[in-house]
C-alpha cells in the first residue's frame, strides 16, 4: 500500500503532526483472448494478480527485437532453446528475467525464479515467483518451453 502524507503550512513541528492518506489501486488489463461479453459486446478484462500474471507472462514470452522500436522489451527464451546448454545457461535466463520485470512491470516484485534447461529434450522449465506489488499477494507462474523442430 502506497502511503503518502501530506502537511499543512499551519503545522509548526512537522514531525509530530501530519495527515495520512492511503490509496489502494486496483489493477486491470484487456484479457488477451480478446472474447466478447454476450450481452454488451465489450471485451473481457482480468484485475488484480490475474491481470499482473499476464502481463509477466506476455513480457517473459516476448523474444528479443520483436517490439518495435524496443529492443530489449522480453525475456527472450525461445532464444535459450537454441544455445549451448552449459552451467551459466540457467543463471543467464534466470538474471533476463529478474532484470525485465523490474524495468517493464513495476507493478510485481520478484521473489524467486526457478530455471531448469534440459538439453537432450530441447525443454526449458520456468517458475516465477512474485508479490503483486499493493496487495502484497503471492503469485507463481510456471511454464514450459520447448523447441517444435
Amino acid at each position: 500500500m502506497a502511503i503518502r502524507r501530506a502537511f499543512a503550512q499551519e503545522d509548526t513541528n512537522l514531525n509530530t503532526v501530519s495527515i495520512t492518506s492511503t490509496r489502494v489501486r486496483q489493477y486491470s488489463d484487456i484479457d488477451l483472448t480478446f472474447t466478447a461479453k454476450p450481452s454488451s459486446g465489450e471485451i473481457y478484462k482480468k484485475f488484480g494478480s490475474s491481470a499482473v500474471k499476464q502481463s509477466i507472462k506476455t513480457l517473459i514470452l516476448t523474444n528479443a527485437y520483436e517490439k518495435p522500436f524496443n529492443p530489449n522489451f522480453g525475456g527472450n527464451l525461445i532464444a535459450q532453446l537454441f544455445e549451448l546448454a552449459d552451467r551459466n545457461g540457467s543463471s543467464m535466463v534466470r538474471r533476463d528475467i529478474i532484470e525485465n520485470i523490474q524495468v517493464y512491470e513495476p507493478r510485481a516484485k520478484v521473489i524467486k525464479v526457478d530455471v531448469s534447461l534440459q538439453p537432450d529434450n530441447n525443454l526449458l522449465d520456468l517458475t516465477i515467483k512474485f508479490k503483486i506489488v499493493n496487495t502484497e499477494e503471492q503469485v507463481e507462474f510456471t511454464t514450459t518451453l520447448a523447441r517444435l523442430r
